[in-house]
């Protein structure tokens, strides 16, 4: 929950699927500079609040010219995915794949509407005279077969135009519901060799949806793939819902629900649609978070003016209080090993970032660059924290190294809050609210800070997720 809503809600209750079959080859060194070296441009970037850092420029990505057509067919056949037919499921998921790696800012293919059709002799025996001299410089073959069960069994390569050679190749069997799925894996395929980094589009989103007026908010959970598409809604809205958070295995989802000003935190089953009660507190409750293994929930909770974190079972009993001080501490968020927790608290005067020990012992204070810090949440990598950073009249997005040096801001949209990390640790969704509108959505920026991308949503989005990688 953002800072904000959390000053606002403590003020208010004081006074009242298929699983893929994958055989993938291993794949060598990448051939792009990876993206957790940030490289230096010429000048750095600075901002108001004392934090200084580095973006890269344009040119440390090589657009890399790869061209992806429709992906081939033994046979055009009927099929009970939404697409279509084996041919039209192999131009959209080629469509899919295009956007996934143009979307990502990286790279900048062409699509299935630009180029030849293909055979399905040609998905092993490309004509690379050819797309050379189209200007290609990396292929992307595929190919869709209906199965006599009704699923769909979907090949892709990736080829290296110049050397005449493959690079890569996997096959994934899913029902044909699934289909997009299977796009969404050939571009981790693609951009895993490409830029060796750890795949992130296959991957789901839960956030707030917000619709009505701004006095009175309907407040739905909804989830969706990672580019927006198969969206649908979890709650009716009867119940304010706030903050989800997928479980580390995926089944589940943790949010906070507020009916007639009561919270509770809710585990909710994706598979049976039902779900089950952690906690009726009794008092204002924030930020519920997963440990990594998902044994345990972390929460904020208000009792007597004061704001402390405390730790509960995912199967509910009794809470454990993890901080006892003056103020406000909200917002634990688990290190990937477990071991430690980033939280926020003003008990030093003001929002900053510290982190403690899983028990709770060794809390430390890491944000000393200016400025307020809020909702810290860890990388799935370790390797930084990301946090809301508050300065200079408006709220952006920003990211530190565990032991709070290295702090740099990613974006400057007036009032983004709440990242949220991609699977990789290499991306992080956001939401910005419009100056004068009020309306928010939701956001995806790189560790670069040069690209973001607003991710489509049916209605406004807040207190985004993101989930892990699909197995």
């Amino acid at each position: 929950m953002n800072t904000r809503k959390i000053i606002l809600l403590l003020a208010a209750c004081a006074s009242a699927v298929a699983a893929p079959a994958l055989a993938q080859q291993s794949a060598p060194a990448p051939l792009l500079p990876p993206a957790a070296t940030v490289p230096a441009p010429a000048t750095p970037a600075q901002d108001s609040g004392g934090l200084t850092g580095s973006v890269s420029d344009d040119n440390a990505w090589v657009d890399l010219g790869i061209d992806i057509p429709s992906f081939a067919t033994p046979a055009d056949v009927p099929t009970q995915a939404s697409a279509g037919s084996t041919a039209q499921l192999g131009r959209a998921i080629a469509e899919v794949i295009t956007a996934d790696l143009k979307n990502n800012g990286l790279f900048k293919p062409i699509g299935p509407a630009r180029l030849p059709t293909i055979t399905m002799g040609d998905v092993t025996q490309p004509d690379f005279p050819g797309w050379s001299a189209r200007g290609a410089q990396m292929l992307v073959h595929g190919s869709v077969r209906a199965n006599d069960d009704g699923s769909l069994m979907v090949t892709c390569y990736l080829y290296d135009v110049k050397l005449n050679q493959q690079l890569t190749k996997a096959a994934w069997t899913f029902t044909a519901a699934d289909w997009r799925r299977a796009a969404h894996k050939c571009s981790d395929v693609i951009y895993s060799r490409l830029s060796g980094e750890s795949p992130f589009f296959d991957s789901r989103i839960a956030y707030i949806a917000e619709t009505g007026p701004k006095n009175h908010r309907m407040k739905r959970l909804a989830i969706m793939d990672s580019d927006g598409a198969n969206h649908r809604f979890i709650t009716t809205g009867q119940a304010m819902a706030l903050t989800p958070r997928f479980s580390p295995d995926y089944k589940k989802i943790l949010y906070l629900s507020y009916l007639n000003g009561r919270p509770r935190l809710y585990i909710y089953d994706i598979a049976s649609a039902t779900q089950r009660l952690v906690a009726a507190t009794g008092n204002p409750t924030f930020a519920p978070r997963w440990s990594p293994d998902g044994k345990w929930i972390l929460y904020s909770m208000a009792i007597a003016g004061n704001t402390n974190i405390y730790r509960i079972s995912a199967m509910g009993g009794t809470s454990q209080q993890l901080t006892d001080t003056p103020g406000i501490n909200i917002g634990g968020s688990y290190s990937p090993d477990g071991k430690r927790i980033a939280f926020e608290s003003d008990r030093s005067g003001s929002q900053q970032i510290y982190v403690m020990n899983a028990d709770g012992s060794g809390q430390h204070r890491i944000s000393f660059f200016g400025g307020k810090a809020a909702t810290p949440e860890w990388s799935p990598r370790g390797d930084q924290i990301a946090f809301t950073r508050i300065g200079g009249g408006e709220f952006s997005i920003a990211v530190t190294d565990p032991n709070g040096s290295g702090a740099r801001t990613l974006t400057h949209g007036w009032q983004d809050e709440a990242p949220t990390w991609a699977p990789n640790g290499r991306i992080i969704q956001f939401f910005r609210t419009e100056k004068g509108s009020g309306h928010s959505s939701l956001w995806q920026v790189d560790l670069t800070g040069r690209h973001e991308r607003r991710l489509p949503t049916p209605v406004d989005g807040s207190d985004p997720s993101w989930g892990p990688i699909r197995q």
